[in-house]
C-alpha cells in the first residue's frame, strides 16, 4: 500500500479502477515520453483524511498526498508490469507525483465550482481525476489588477508549452492549469467562471500559421513541406486552420475539442500558476467517484 493508512483504501480502489478503464489508456504507460500520472482529489474526504491543499501541495511529506501518489506508481510497476528498460521505455521518466487536492473552500469563497462538479459530479461526491503529465511549466508569476492581465500572461505560457504538431496529428488533449487562490480570486472578480477561463485559453492561444507549419514538421511528425491548407483539404484538421493563405494569419494551437482542467490549490498568498501538459491521448483525463463503506464515519473514528 506504498505507506498508505488503511482508511485510504477507498481512494486506492478508485485509482485502480481508473487505471483499468480502457479510455484511460494505461497500456501506453511505458511509452518513450515517460509520462507520469497526476491524481487530483475532490470532495469532503480530502479534509477528513488530512490532505494538504496549501503551500507545498506537491512536496513529499504529507502522508496522504505522498503515499497515495506513490501507490499509483508502484501499482503500475508491480501489477500492470511497467519495468524500466523492458515494458517501460520512457527515455528519461518522471518521479511519481503527490496527490493534488483542490482547495474547495477557496472555490466556494469566489463562486467557482470545484473540478469534480465541472465534470458532472455532485458537490458532496468524493472524486479522483487522473491524467497523464509529460511536461510542466515553471510555477510562473502573473500580476496586475485585472483578470485579463493575468489571463493574457497564462496564455503566453500556454503558447510556450503546447507544440503545434500535437494538433496536426489530431490529438485532442486535456491539459491542467493550477492556480493559487489569490489568482483565481482576481480572475473571478473579473466575472470569469472556470468555463470562461477554459474558453479564453482556447480562443487566445493562437500562433502565426507559418510558425505552426514549421513546428508541426519538426521531428518529422508531419513531412516537411506540408501545409495547413493541405491538412484541412484532406480532412485532417478543422477549417479554422485554413481561413486564408496568409502565412501570418493566426491559427489555434489546440483542437476545438481539447479542454483545460482548472484546479485551485497551493499557497493562498502567492501569485503563481502552473501548466501541466498531457501526453496526447495516453493517460487520458478520467474521473471516478470514490465509493465509501456504509460504516465510513465509524471506521474513521475507531482507534488504530
Amino acid at each position: 500500500m506504498a505507506g498508505c493508512r488503511p482508511e485510504y483504501m477507498p481512494i486506492l480502489l478508485a485509482i485502480a479502477e481508473v487505471m483499468a478503464t480502457p479510455t484511460f489508456g494505461l497500456k501506453h504507460g511505458g511509452s518513450t515520453p515517460g509520462w507520469e500520472a497526476m491524481v487530483i482529489l475532490n470532495g469532503p474526504i480530502a479534509l477528513q483524511l488530512g490532505f494538504n491543499h496549501k503551500g507545498g501541495v506537491l512536496r513529499p511529506g504529507n502522508q496522504a498526498n505522498t503515499s497515495i501518489g506513490r501507490f499509483y506508481r508502484l501499482f503500475a510497476r508491480n501489477v500492470a508490469g511497467f519495468l524500466p528498460g523492458t515494458t517501460d521505455m520512457g527515455t528519461f521518466g518522471h518521479m511519481f507525483r503527490a496527490v493534488v487536492p483542490e482547495n474547495e473552500q477557496a472555490c466556494a469563497d469566489i463562486g467557482w465550482e470545484p473540478l469534480h462538479v465541472t465534470r458532472g459530479f455532485k458537490n458532496t461526491d468524493n472524486v479522483i481525476t487522473i491524467t497523464s503529465v509529460r511536461a510542466v511549466s515553471d510555477p510562473f508569476v502573473t500580476a496586475g489588477e485585472s483578470a485579463e492581465q493575468h489571463l493574457e500572461h497564462i496564455v503566453d505560457w500556454v503558447k510556450r508549452m503546447i507544440e503545434p504538431y500535437q494538433s496536426s496529428l489530431g490529438y485532442v488533449e486535456t491539459h491542467v492549469l493550477m492556480m493559487s487562490p489569490i489568482i483565481a480570486q482576481i480572475i473571478a472578480n473579473g466575472g470569469y467562471s472556470k468555463k470562461d477561463v477554459n474558453e479564453f485559453l482556447m480562443k487566445e492561444a493562437t500562433v502565426p500559421a507559418h510558425y505552426f507549419e514549421w513546428g508541426m514538421t519538426q521531428g518529422m511528425h508531419v513531412p516537411k513541406g506540408t501545409t495547413l491548407i493541405e491538412l484541412v483539404n484532406n480532412g485532417k484538421m478543422p477549417k479554422q486552420w485554413a481561413l486564408s493563405t496568409d502565412p501570418n494569419r493566426m491559427v489555434p494551437l489546440l483542437l476545438p475539442e481539447s479542454q483545460w482542467l482548472i484546479v485551485v490549490t497551493g499557497d493562498p498568498t502567492r501569485n503563481r500558476s502552473c501548466i501541466y501538459r498531457q501526453n496526447f491521448n495516453q493517460g487520458y483525463a478520467t474521473s471516478k467517484k470514490i465509493e465509501l463503506p456504509s460504516n465510513w464515519d465509524h471506521q474513521l473514528n475507531r482507534p488504530i
